[in-house]
C-alpha cells in the first residue's frame, strides 16, 4: 500500500510544486510524484535513460496536468527508488506494470520519452489491457535499424559534454545550431524549476546497466507490434542521434492507426524545444 493519505489535498497541477511520495512492492521502494486532478484515468510518465523525476520538463507536464491525474516515477534502482535496475527492457516493463497496479489502476494513459518508449512499448505487449492511449517520443522499436548504437552516441556526447562543462542533454537532445542551442539552455533551466526536495542522481553502475539492457533490446528480436490496436501518438525531431529518427517512421509502419509528428530543425528533445507546439497537441490526444 502507498503510504501517503492524499485525501483532501489542494488539486497541484505545476510539476515543481507535486509532492514526493512512496510505495513499496515487496523489498522495493518506488519514488514518484502525482500532481493534477484525481479521478480519471491517470497519465503515467516513463522518463528517458538516466533519467529521475527531475528530468521531465515541467512544460510537457503541466498542461497535461491542469486536466488529468499525472504520475511520475522512477524506475527500480534509480533515483530515490530502490533495488537494482533490470538488465533487460522487459524487465522494467514488469517493474512498471507492478507499480502501477500496486497503486490501484487497472487502466492508464501512458506518456514515453526515449528509453521509456521501449519500456512502454514492452508493457503495452506484455499487458494490453492496462493501456488505453500510448504517447511515444524519441524512441523506436525492438531489433530497429541502429538502435543499439545509443550507447556510443550517449558516452561520446558525455565526453564533449564533460570538456566544454555542459549538460549532456545539451548535446543528446538538441541540435548545436542556432536554433537548438538556445532551446538546449533552455530546458536546462526548466529542469532546475523545482528548488525543493529534489531528487538523487542516477548512479554510474544504475547507467551503464540501462545502456546494457537498451543494446540489448536494440538486438533482439522484433515484437510484433501490430498487436497494438491502442491510439498511439508518436513524435519525434528530424535529426535525432541518440534514436534516429527513421525508427519514429518505423514505429509509425508497425503500429497501425498511429499518429506520426517529426518536428523540423530538431534532435531527440524536439518535443521540449517544440513544447508550445507539442504540449497542446498532447492534452487534445489524451483527451480524445
Amino acid at each position: 500500500m502507498s503510504d501517503n493519505d492524499t485525501r483532501n489535498e489542494p488539486v497541484i497541477t505545476s510539476y515543481a510544486q507535486a509532492p514526493a511520495r512512496t510505495i513499496s512492492i515487496g523489498d522495493v521502494t518506488y519514488a514518484y510524484r502525482e500532481l493534477g486532478p484525481k479521478g480519471d484515468i491517470p497519465v503515467v510518465f516513463f522518463v528517458h535513460l538516466a533519467a529521475t523525476l527531475d528530468n521531465w520538463d515541467p512544460r510537457i507536464i503541466d498542461p497535461v496536468a491542469q486536466g488529468r491525474h499525472v504520475i511520475t516515477f522512477d524506475q527500480r534502482g534509480v533515483g530515490a527508488s530502490t533495488g537494482q535496475v533490470p538488465d533487460s527492457i522487459e524487465a522494467m516493463a514488469d517493474d512498471a506494470y507492478a507499480f502501477i497496479t500496486a497503486l490501484g489502476f487497472d487502466k492508464v494513459d501512458v506518456f514515453s520519452f526515449s528509453l521509456g518508449g521501449m519500456i512502454a512499448q514492452a508493457l503495452v505487449v506484455k499487458h494490453p489491457e492496462l493501456v488505453r492511449k500510448l504517447v511515444l517520443t524519441g524512441t523506436g522499436p525492438k531489433g530497429g535499424k541502429d538502435m543499439d548504437k545509443v550507447a556510443g552516441t550517449t558516452y561520446a556526447d558525455m565526453l564533449r559534454a564533460l570538456v566544454t562543462r555542459s549538460d549532456p542533454k545539451e548535446f543528446l537532445f538538441f541540435n548545436r545550431d542556432a536554433a537548438g542551442k538556445p532551446a538546449a539552455r533552455a530546458f536546462v533551466d526548466r529542469l532546475a524549476e523545482r528548488t525543493e526536495d529534489r531528487d538523487a542522481e542516477i548512479k554510474i553502475k544504475a547507467f551503464q546497466t540501462q545502456l546494457k539492457a537498451i543494446k540489448k533490446w536494440g538486438r533482439g528480436t522484433p515484437d510484433d507490434l501490430s498487436k497494438i490496436t491502442h491510439p498511439t501518438l508518436i513524435a519525434n525531431g528530424d535529426n535525432d542521434r541518440m534514436v534516429p529518427s527513421i525508427l519514429s517512421d518505423d514505429l509509425h509502419q508497425r503500429i497501425k492507426g498511429s499518429e506520426l509528428v517529426i518536428y523540423p530543425d530538431s534532435g531527440h528533445g524536439a518535443i521540449f524545444q517544440y513544447h508550445e507546439e507539442f504540449a497542446p497537441l498532447a492534452v487534445e490526444f489524451l483527451a480524445r
